[in-house]
């Protein structure tokens, strides 16, 4: 046979290699790509739900880590350019800001996200967004505490409370976000004079958490304290007797103190559109309810209804402004409750 003959033959062999390989390539890419790693701050049980039914409509799968917030970020900022997460997921405004200002979120143009997200719970360069609310609001004993006597976070420093309020320790986020929002709006020197007035007030020294807070109040040790919404949800599914009830608090003025947990895109995201469509997805009616209704907090998104129960609390005004705030001022106000006396 002609060498000629024989050429064509290899050649095509090679052809068709080449194509496999090619083919094999573009399976194993698009595999790759319908993936979405998530670094997460709340537990398993609070997101799992919502990431199989993201997977189960778009097809993409959701690998995730969780970890304690600090944790989480200190991981970010080693692995740098490395790392394989797509998404951050965290609570609380202040520890979202921190990602945002240690440059590991990068902004997102999103149509949905912005319709779906209200201003003031996402970042002002929609680096991060809000996914969930929980109030920080008054809890009080409804045996001890004349409800006309309740009215703002401010009047808790006044002289009626003295001996009958409990808080929790300041060493946990949520009361240094409260109180750098009370910076913004106040200032620094009134702002002090508020949180010396509620140690003044304090039945006991503070407590380690919200529920034993609640615990305190519940049996008459303290009549009034402050905790985030969904801590009272839980008690109460638990223990529907005891006599507590939820106040909410500035409704004549600036509005109830909301925070968030909330997510973003990692800087060095491999997938970026991927993860902008899952952030999409966490956004809308279906996941918002899976995400809130799961841990009793209120949908991020203002045209998704409130689980009954948490529903059943009442309405509230929210405090308008952007909770980058409570990031921005988190450290100024470490200082003041430290300077307070707050421990």
């Amino acid at each position: 046979m002609p060498r000629s003959c024989v050429r064509p033959r290899l050649n095509f062999k090679y052809f068709l290699a080449a194509i496999s390989l090619f083919i094999s390539l573009l399976v194993i890419s698009s595999a790759h790509a319908e993936q979405v790693i998530v670094y997460s701050a709340r537990i398993e049980q609070l997101i799992k739900p919502m990431f199989d039914a993201f997977t189960k409509d778009t097809g993409i799968q959701v690998k995730y880590t969780t970890d304690q917030e600090g944790v989480l970020l200190a991981r970010l900022k080693a692995e740098g350019k490395n790392t394989p997460a797509d998404i951050l997921i965290t609570t609380d405004a202040g520890n979202l800001w921190e990602a945002a200002r240690a440059d590991l979120l990068r902004p997102v143009n999103s149509e949905i996200l912005e319709k779906n997200i209200s201003p003031h719970l996402r970042d002002p360069q929609n680096r991060w967004f809000g996914l969930s609310v929980r109030a920080r609001t008054l809890v009080y004993n409804t045996r001890n505490v004349n409800i006309a006597d309740l009215s703002t976070y401010e009047d808790l420093a006044s002289s009626k409370w003295k001996g009958r309020l409990c808080l929790r320790t300041s060493k946990k986020v949520y009361n240094q976000s409260l109180v750098a929002m009370m910076i913004a709006e106040h200032g620094e020197a009134e702002t002090e004079k508020i949180v010396r007035g509620w140690i003044a007030n304090l039945a006991t020294d503070p407590l380690s958490d919200d529920t034993r807070a609640m615990e305190f109040v519940a049996a008459g040790r303290c009549d009034v304290t402050l905790v985030n919404s969904y801590y009272y949800g839980r008690l109460m599914k638990k223990a529907p007797e005891l006599p507590l009830a939820i106040f909410w608090p500035n409704q004549n003025n600036s509005g109830v103190h909301v925070n968030v947990s909330g997510a973003g895109v990692t800087k060095y995201s491999k997938n970026p559109q991927a993860a902008i469509k899952l952030l999409e997805y966490l956004s809308s009616e279906k996941a918002q309810n899976l995400f809130a209704d799961v841990n009793m907090e209120y949908p991020a998104n203002p045209e998704v209804k409130s689980d009954l129960a948490v529903a059943s609390w009442g309405d509230f005004k929210q405090n308008p402004m952007n909770l980058a705030k409570a990031g921005e001022l988190q450290a100024a106000a470490i200082k003041l409750m430290d300077r307070a006396g707050y421990r």
